[in-house]
């Protein structure tokens, strides 16, 4: 069956022993009717001949940017407009670095940037230079772009040692590509979220505030904008690049939040909990920094709303999912929130064991809803991001079509 009929993919290869598994892609997605050109780093060509894709994809392969061969002088321009995506696997360390930095000193990077098209990534290299923060960084900064980051997966590696960095295999990088092009299960839904912490005001310096980084729910939305959504961001304070085509809105305390998030609802399918709100203001801020001195100090404080309790209560509701980040007793308290407010589904993960959680990269999830639930293992917080979301489409279509006079 030919499930890319039509559909350009500009298929970019770079240095790295993994370079052997594209020719499989081309030969892949050649059987799945896409037409393909490659493009190959210099460094790619140390591991593979460029006789090889052009012998499976038919056509000649582009190499170097200055090519007194190329069919016209602009081929940067010409190949970005040509694709309807661009995949570049394997993904190196190195490419993956100059990428994040905006380089453009090959072809095959002088493309990634001036691509309109989706642009994916599929990381290979060593399970050390995967595992350092560089490459993390690197990773974190083209995802938060909207670059489509397909792996690694984990396993033994040619250098023998055993870990993540292995590039996906290609029949994995297919299903991708092609899920790619099909329409997203959350298509046209809007997707209300909250993500980061809150800053409740002591004095004009100071505030009580949380660990939360915001990583978790910046990844839901790019997941779910991924998944078709329109989605809408109330985010409190964090260091992160906004993802590309939600709608942000910025806030910074407990009360902020309330108002925005109740001022959006009203058009909202999904509302998805993620902000770590904090549960508590002080009574009464005080309007000049407060002196330092060698008396005890007491802080009055009051209850902030419950936002995700009166979206819950609404007479005309979103389908609500919290979240719970629990040191202890995570299924008892979990499903006792999912109870208390009446909840679709609640995500819930241990914050006190280093799986995953707050100022970390990584993450696990306990999903419950009334009936049932779902384990997320430890991935990358994009990765748990999406199979939430995938969870939270099913489970949101299975309620449309249970509701009363659904088809």
């Amino acid at each position: 069956m030919q499930s890319l009929i039509n559909k350009k993919i500009l298929l970019g290869v770079t240095g790295g022993i993994a370079a052997y598994k594209s020719a499989e892609l081309v030969r892949l997605l050649i059987k799945a009717g896409a037409e393909v050109r490659v493009v190959m780093t210099p460094a790619a060509r140390e591991f593979v001949q460029p006789l090889t894709y052009q012998a499976l994809s038919g056509h000649r392969v582009y190499v170097d940017l200055f090519d007194a061969e190329a069919d016209s002088a602009m081929d940067h321009i010409e190949l970005a407009r040509w694709c309807d995506l661009l995949l570049v696997a394997p993904a190196s360390a190195d490419f993956i670095g100059k990428m994040a930095a905006g380089y453009a000193d090959n072809l095959l990077l002088t493309l990634c940037l001036a691509s309109r098209q989706a642009v994916a990534v599929a990381p290979a290299m060593n399970q050390q230079m995967f595992a350092n923060a560089a490459t993390a960084a690197n990773l974190e900064q083209l995802n938060a772009r909207g670059t489509l980051v397909w792996g690694p997966d984990s396993g033994e590696q040619a250098c023998g040692d055993v870990g993540p960095g292995r590039m996906l295999e290609p029949a994995h990088l297919l299903a991708n590509i092609e899920a790619h092009f099909q329409p997203g299960r959350l298509q046209g839904v809007e997707l209300l979220l909250t993500a980061g912490p809150t800053r409740e005001a002591i004095d004009p310096v100071r505030y009580i505030s949380n660990r939360s980084s915001g990583k978790m729910g910046y990844a839901l939305a790019r997941a779910a904008l991924r998944a078709g959504a329109k989605v809408t961001l109330v985010s409190g304070p964090v260091s992160l690049a906004p993802p590309a085509g939600a709608k942000l809105i910025a806030v910074e305390s407990a009360q902020e939040m309330y108002a925005a998030v109740m001022q959006a609802v009203a058009h909202s399918d999904i509302f998805i909990a993620c902000a770590a709100v904090s549960d508590y203001r002080v009574e009464q801020q005080a309007e000049h920094k407060i002196k330092k001195s060698t008396q005890a100090m007491t802080l009055a404080l009051v209850p902030n709303e419950d936002i995700l309790a009166a979206v819950s209560a609404l007479h005309q509701r979103p389908f609500c999912v919290g979240f719970a980040a629990e040191t202890r007793d995570l299924e008892k308290y979990a499903l006792g929130k999912l109870d208390a407010k009446h909840l679709d589904m609640i995500a819930a993960n241990l914050v006190a064991d280093g799986s995953g959680g707050f100022e970390t990269d990584v993450n696990r999830l306990e999903v419950f809803w009334p009936g049932g639930g779902h384990s997320i293992a430890q991935a990358s917080k994009q990765e748990v991001a999406k199979q939430l979301i995938d969870l939270i489409g099913e489970r949101y279509t299975g309620a449309l079509s249970a509701e009363p006079g659904s088809a």
